[in-house]
Parts: structure tokens; C-alpha cells; sequence
């Protein structure tokens, strides 16, 4: 029996808020064409009302060249029977790699609750997408497909390939460069798209790489449930020319079937059972492997051991100012720095079992010389540890009143410094280590950081990097390597080990009404951690300390998303 999320568990005596675990898919038709010489690159990003503000949950991946799209990336969400959430779907035409939105073209928008998609079930909830301006095109809509999402710890590894494929490229001489779209049956009978391989130019006897995914995105944990294989010729304007077609399941290719033919549905109509095969999709081999979650790896004994450094440059502005970031509101108002500390620290805390947890400081001049140091002890003392969320913010405090605000902002040593004991635990599961980066300006020593990122991307540790203030955060954005892992001076990481979140995203409000929103903050800020521990351990090839871990610790709800099912290993 697959293991419930905290949600579902019995309690006898207490009171429970319905909640499921589900996937939000995505698809689009009829856009408007933003690009002149070419169709639009539409991707999708998802919005969540949080009192009177939107705040973002995430991005699908860009399809060029297409005003149909039908988006892999799929949004996994809490659905809470008794909240109404409030969700916004905003489609964009990409215009280049940059992260700010509004550096692409705005196609439309839609507005619905998660109630109104869930109700539809499988059947989907189509609305309108409202334009604005010139853009503005009545016919463009969006439709939310919800599935609630069965758990499992399974993993397929898939090797696929083709032969005696149809040509369809007539200037590369019968040539096609095809590559294959997985999608899964829902109830209605419609389908959703599970992945897409990479395209193999001109061969018709192509091998594509191999394929790592969930069973939970793969079937959704169903082995007999319908898959389809179809093999299309890649074409640069997005009008991919289709090859063919086939239907299985997962439970057939584990049996061992290898080969299916290519049919296209098309030709099927015109011919009947005269229709040839146009090929043969090749399973070169597919396996199951059942692997650790993050949550197995906290129930087997696993610590998440947290240090925070604390950026005291001058540029935060002196403590004594009220437009200081490190202002000490004597009325009670946490500042930024504070607010930060206790929503991700309040959470790490429940996943180390000695609460004593180092607290660093950089950019300032300290006692008793007056020397500048990128790398000391917050409390000013011979030992690092604070006591829990509340000792750090002592320490904090009292950081203040002592050192003198100077700088620059330099990032390599308190993370070499935090390396060095994750290297001490490398290729072991028993401790991961967190380092929460607490910032208001740009780096100055940005490739002293970028190499420290890059040596360190093989230790368990992940970095957190909150940008407080208004500056220009730009080469945060760089560190967190999302798209493409961390490069420097011809070296590459191993992993992304980076999460970087701007303050300002979370606040709600303005003026002395201003306050945060700490659960989508504490969310957003520790979003990567569970992937990026089991990425780790997975490298390593490292399993839960205690196996023999009988029940799952109560999860924090930033980190329910992770609970049921394994993380995503199909690339976005």
C-alpha cells in the first residue's frame, strides 16, 4: 500500500482540512501570433492569490513555434477542499532567456479556482484567454486538466529507438529528424503529454538517450493504463510533420515487448487495413527501480544540519535608520533579515535533533581591531552554535550592536566555510547541510563564488540565497542554475545546488500596513531542497540511513509537494 501524505492520515479526536495532491496540465489553442517571422513561443506561468497579491508558483517550459501548445510541465498542487484558492494562468511569447516577465510578450490571461478545475475532473476546464490592446484575440483559449496524483517511490528507465522510419524531409533526400512524444489516456478519453525526447537529425533508424522517469508522471503509479508513442519529423517553424503511432502500457513493455509499428491515424482513415506501417518504434530496454524519496530519507535518520550568514555591508544602511534593512523597529516590526531567519528557519529546524546551528556573518569590521571579515562567528564568540531560531536572532542583534557595517559583499568563504564540514559527511547519508545566504547587493566577488558553487555541487549541501532590499539581483539569478547547470572558467557543476528568492516577492501591502507572507516565502525558499538532497544521494549512490523506518516524521506543508511521489527526473 502506497504511503499518505500527513493530510490523509487517521487521527482519532482531532480535526483535518480535505486536501489531495494534484496535477495541474496545461494546454492552449489558438494564440495570438506575437512574432512577425515565425509563430509565437508560448509558456505559461501560474499564479496563487495570497490575500489582496498574486504570487508566482511556477513556469512551464517554452514551445517555439506553436499556437496550439500542450505544455509537459505539469503544476503539482495541495487541493484544499475548504479553502478557496484562487489560481491565474498568464501566457507569454518568450523573446529571449531572461527570467523577467516582462521582458516577453503578454499573450493572455485566465482567472479560476482550483474548485472550479478540480470539479471538471479529467474532462478539463476550458476559458477564454484574455488579451489586452492589438493583441487581443477572442478565439485564444486555455484549458486546466486536473489529475490527483497516486504515490509512488517506482522509477522506469527507458531506452527507445526506430527503425525503417518514413521520410519526410524531400530536400535532405528522404531524410526525417524525429523524436518522440509520450502522452498518457485520462478518463475522458483525452490525453496529456508526459515527455518529450530530444530530436535525432536526418536518420530514420534513430537511437534516442536514454529516458528516466516517475511512474507517478509516466501513469500516474497505474501500470495498465494507456500510453501512446507517436514519432513526429521535427520541423523549425513548429509544424512537425507526424510518422506514426503506437499504443501500449507500462505493464506491456515490462513484460518485454520491443517493437511496435508506426501507424499514422490519418493514413489509417484513407487506407483501412491496406494502411503500411510507416516504421518501427524500438523499446531497446525498459526497467523498473524502486528509489528513495526525500522523505525517506528524513524518516531513516537523515539531519538537515542549517547555518545562516548574514550579509553586515554598508550598503544595508545603519541600524539605527529606520530605512536601515537591518533596522531594529522598536515597535516589534521584523525587519527583512529577521523575517527571513525565522520562516526558513522555523521549518529546517524540525529536521536537526540538537537545535544548535552556526551563524555567520560577512561584509563587516569586527572587534576587536577593527579588521574585515567575510567569515566570523555571529556571536562573536569561539563557538559558531546558537540555540535554535531564537539564538541566531540574538546573535543577530547583538552582531549589530558590535561590528561596524562595511564590505564588500563577498559570498566564497562562508560557503567554502560550510563546504568544508559537508565535505566531512560526503558519501555519507546522515547529514545534509543547508546554508541559508542572507543578502541585500550584488556580489563582487561573483567568480570566487561561481567556483565555490562549482566545487561544492558534489558535497550534500544546498545553498539559499534571499535577496533582501530593491538592488539588482541579476547574478543571483545566474547562481540559480535552473536551466542549465552552474559554468566557469571551463568548469561545470555537478548539480544545481542554488535556490535564490527576492524578498520583495512575498511582501503584502505597503507602508506601515506592509507585512509578509512567511508560508509562501518559507515555500518558495526551500522548494528545491527535497530534489536536490535525493539528487545527491542518488549521485552517491547512498540509501536512508534506517531502512527499517517505520513511520514518516509530520512534514511542514512547504514541503507536502514532495511527500507523495518521488521527484521529477524527466527534464522540464
Amino acid at each position: 500500500m502506497a504511503w499518505q501524505p500527513p493530510e490523509a492520515t487517521f487521527v482519532p479526536g482531532q480535526a483535518a482540512v480535505p486536501a489531495s495532491t494534484v496535477e495541474l496540465a496545461v494546454t492552449c489553442a489558438h494564440l495570438a501570433d506575437m512574432d512577425v517571422f515565425s509563430k509565437s513561443d508560448p509558456f505559461c506561468v501560474l499564479y496563487l492569490k495570497d490575500g489582496d497579491r498574486w504570487q508566482e508558483v511556477e513556469r512551464t517550459e517554452t514551445i517555439d513555434n506553436t499556437l496550439h501548445p500542450q505544455f509537459q510541465k505539469k503544476f503539482v498542487m495541495q487541493f484544499r477542499f475548504e479553502e478557496r484558492q484562487l489560481l491565474r494562468f498568464v501566457v507569454y511569447d518568450s523573446d529571449s532567456d531572461s527570467a523577467r516577465l516582462e521582458d516577453h510578450d503578454f499573450i493572455g490571461a485566465m482567472e479560476c479556482s482550483m474548485g472550479e478545475v478540480v470539479s471538471q475532473q479529467t474532462r478539463g476546464l476550458t476559458r477564454r484567454l484574455d488579451g489586452e490592446g492589438s493583441v487581443r484575440n477572442d478565439k485564444q483559449t486555455i484549458t486546466i486538466t486536473a489529475e490527483e496524483l497516486i504515490a509512488s517511490r517506482e522509477v522506469v528507465k527507458l531506452v527507445l529507438g526506430a527503425k525503417g522510419l518514413e521520410g519526410k524531409n524531400w530536400w535532405g533526400f528522404g531524410s526525417s529528424d524525429p523524436f518522440v512524444t509520450i502522452t498518457r489516456a485520462v478518463e475522458t478519453g483525452q490525453w496529456t503529454v508526459v515527455h518529450r525526447t530530444e530530436a535525432v537529425m536526418a536518420n530514420l533508424n534513430p537511437s534516442w538517450k536514454p529516458l528516466e522517469l516517475s511512474v507517478t508522471s509516466l501513469c500516474n503509479a497505474d501500470h495498465n493504463r494507456t500510453l501512446r508513442l507517436s514519432v513526429d519529423d521535427w520541423n523549425a517553424n513548429g509544424s512537425h510533420s507526424h510518422i506514426g503511432e503506437a499504443e501500449t502500457c507500462l505493464a506491456e513493455l515490462l513484460r518485454g515487448k520491443a517493437e511496435f509499428p508506426l501507424v499514422s491515424r490519418k493514413k489509417q482513415q484513407k487506407k483501412g487495413s491496406k494502411c503500411k506501417a510507416s516504421g518501427v518504434l524500438v523499446v531497446r530496454s525498459c526497467s523498473l527501480e524502486l528509489r528513495p524519496t526525500f522523505l525517506d530519507f528524513v524518516a531513516g535518520g537523515t539531519e538537515l544540519s542549517f547555518t545562516v550568514a548574514i550579509d553586515f555591508t554598508a550598503s544595508n544602511g545603519s541600524p539605527a535608520d529606520p530605512r536601515s534593512l537591518h533596522y531594529n523597529d522598536p515597535t516589534g516590526v521584523a525587519n527583512q533579515y529577521v523575517t527571513a531567519i525565522r520562516a526558513v528557519g522555523a521549518i529546517v529546524q524540525d529536521y536537526d535533533t540538537d537545535k544548535l546551528f552556526p551563524a555567520l556573518g560577512f561584509g563587516a569590521r569586527i572587534p576587536p581591531h577593527g579588521a574585515v571579515s567575510h567569515e566570523f562567528f555571529l556571536n562573536l564568540a569561539d563557538n559558531p552554535h546558537c540555540e535554535g531560531v531564537e539564538g541566531i536572532l540574538a546573535a543577530y542583534h547583538h552582531a549589530l550592536n558590535a561590528v561596524q557595517l562595511y564590505g564588500p559583499t563577498n559570498f566564497a568563504p562562508v560557503i567554502n566555510h560550510v563546504a568544508r564540514f559537508a565535505a566531512a559527511y560526503n558519501n555519507d547519508p546522515s547529514n545534509y547541510f543547508v546554508l541559508l545566504i542572507i543578502t541585500d547587493g550584488v556580489i563582487t566577488d561573483l567568480d570566487a563564488t561561481k567556483n565555490a558553487v562549482i566545487a561544492a555541487s558534489t558535497l550534500p549541501l544546498s545553498i539559499i540565497i534571499v535577496g533582501v532590499g530593491s538592488e539588482d539581483f541579476a547574478a543571483m539569478d545566474e547562481l540559480d542554475s535552473d536551466e542549465a547547470l552552474l559554468t566557469n572558467a571551463g568548469r561545470t557543476a555537478e548539480q544545481d545546488i542554488v535556490q535564490f528568492v527576492e524578498m520583495q516577492r512575498f511582501v503584502r501591502g505597503s507602508g506601515a500596513a506592509a507585512a509578509w507572507s512567511r508560508e509562501l516565502l518559507a515555500r518558495e525558499v526551500l522548494a528545491e531542497v527535497p530534489e536536490q538532497l535525493v539528487g545527491y544521494m542518488r549521485a552517491m549512490g547512498l540509501q536512508p540511513p534506517g531502512q527499517a523506518a517505520a513511520a514518516h516524521p509530520a512534514i511542514p506543508s512547504q514541503l507536502r509537494q514532495y511527500a507523495p511521489a518521488a521527484p521529477p527526473l524527466s527534464p522540464s
